[in-house]
């Protein structure tokens, strides 16, 4: 799949003209999906998607354009409006090609295993999930239960010598299960991702959810108080990809980022590293090289307290004078190269979840956030969100609350950040967040 899939865009780079640039990527993947409920299956869905982009440049000037149809008269038409789009594009020195040549591979994102699966099995998967949830003590009910999975295979060519493919094959399972009592309801996720759909544990999905539901149960809203906060590795998740909307080049660039201007300053202790590393094996945006060729890396963004620097693409990496970061990114053929993170985590310290909340003593655990999109800002770094969870009271988990918020600024909340624990995840967050526990001090607790 992968040698057809170059030779196609080879066809399409050798038909550049003298003095432009071309680059075509192509993309070759398969979902499945089932959903069940009851016992029975909700929905089984398969699909291929296949196509190729291609962006040209010449004279600075970039056009875009892209064909599902990968014959030789569409990806032709393809290139002619690629052409034509760079042909009113607006002169920018910054629009040029990443150069490069042959790319390297990372051949454990795929495990054979992997395509041994039936559907059969990976409805039994489905099935077995929903019914392990369901069997949680307080859990009344399932909002969904969901198998998934994809196989990639990737590809690009270049006129500046950029050349390579890989493939890759992810399986998950997802529950939302619902607890009950005394007339009020509570939900929580509980999910699993692996190479194989024989490797996924849905007995701990399905605990996971029926665990982090049933806990919310006859919820108060909280007396207003600067404590100590503790965000689980779902909330965490959740504000690093807000956080990582600042610490992106692009936005930097066109002041939108609180972190314009602050490289090299002290943000935090010197237990505070964040990490983008695209060829982290354990996460879920993990790849050889980025949406345009570029090889990925581990990049420290916060390197002990300190801003080191900032992600990058080809393209604000020329503006800026740097190196790309191995940023590119794209959500498929049909779109350009923008620029984002890969797998994003803080560096993990050496102590569990229990420890930490034993060091708080009396806390806030904050499970839950929502309307992280709306109430957490990148450009101001104001952070006010609703939240859901727990008391901490003498280390030990207390009475549950509900309708609460919790605020704070990004900065304050990275000042504050007094203990990281041990137990990094990635979660389906923006590509690859990495979920972790933190201690943080210094943000409200209030009744929403």
């Amino acid at each position: 799949m992968s040698t057809e899939l170059l030779e196609v865009l080879d066809r399409i780079v050798g038909r550049a003209g003298a003095g432009e640039g071309v680059e075509a990527y192509g993309v070759d993947e398969t979902e499945t999906s089932v959903s069940v409920y009851g016992g029975e299956v909700e929905s089984l869905s398969s699909a291929r998607t296949r196509g190729v982009g291609i962006r040209v440049v010449d004279g600075g000037r970039i056009g875009y354009a892209y064909a599902a149809d990968t014959s030789e008269a569409a990806l032709g038409d393809a290139l002619d409006e690629a052409r034509a789009n760079a042909a009113v594009g607006t002169p920018d020195e910054a629009n040029v090609l990443p150069g490069g040549g042959a790319l390297p591979d990372m051949p454990e994102l795929y495990d054979p295993a992997f395509a041994e699966a039936t559907t059969e099995e990976k409805i039994d998967l489905a099935l077995r999930l929903e019914a392990a949830a369901r069997a949680g003590d307080k859990i009344k009910g399932i909002d969904a239960a969901r198998y998934g999975d994809g196989e990639r295979t990737a590809a690009i060519a270049s006129t500046t010598g950029v050349r390579g493919a890989y493939r890759r094959a992810d399986a998950f399972v997802m529950v939302e299960a619902l607890a009950e009592a005394d007339g009020a309801t509570t939900s929580a996720y509980g999910l699993d991702v692996r190479r194989t759909p024989a490797a996924l544990d849905v007995d701990a999905a399905a605990a996971e959810a029926a665990q982090r539901a049933a806990r919310l149960l006859g919820g108060r809203k909280p007396a207003s108080a600067r404590i100590p906060v503790i965000l689980d590795p779902f909330a965490t998740a959740s504000l690093l990809g807000v956080m990582a909307g600042g610490l992106v080049a692009e936005a930097v660039q066109k002041g939108r980022s609180l972190f314009a201007d602050k490289v090299g300053e002290r943000l935090g202790g010197d237990h505070l590293t964040l990490v983008d590393d695209g060829r982290l094996l354990d996460g879920l945006a993990a790849a050889p090289w980025d949406g345009e060729g570029v090889p990925t890396g581990r990049t420290a963004l916060i390197d002990a307290g300190v801003l080191a620097r900032f992600l990058h693409n080809t393209h604000s990496a020329v503006k800026d004078g740097v190196a790309s970061t191995g940023n590119a990114s794209r959500s498929g053929f049909k779109s350009p190269p923008g620029v984002s993170p890969s797998n994003l985590f803080l560096a993990p310290g050496p102590d569990g979840p229990e420890a930490l909340l034993a060091r708080a003593g009396t806390a806030f655990y904050c499970q839950q956030i929502m309307g992280v999109h709306s109430g957490a800002n990148p450009v101001t770094g104001d952070v006010s969100v609703a939240a859901a969870g727990l008391m901490v009271r003498d280390g030990e988990f207390a009475e549950s609350v509900r309708e609460a918020s919790v605020a704070g600024t990004i900065p304050g909340m990275l000042a504050g950040m007094v203990a990281i624990g041990s137990d990094l995840r990635f979660l389906p967050m923006g590509g690859g967040m990495g979920g972790v526990t933190l201690l943080v001090e210094g943000m409200t607790l209030s009744g929403a």
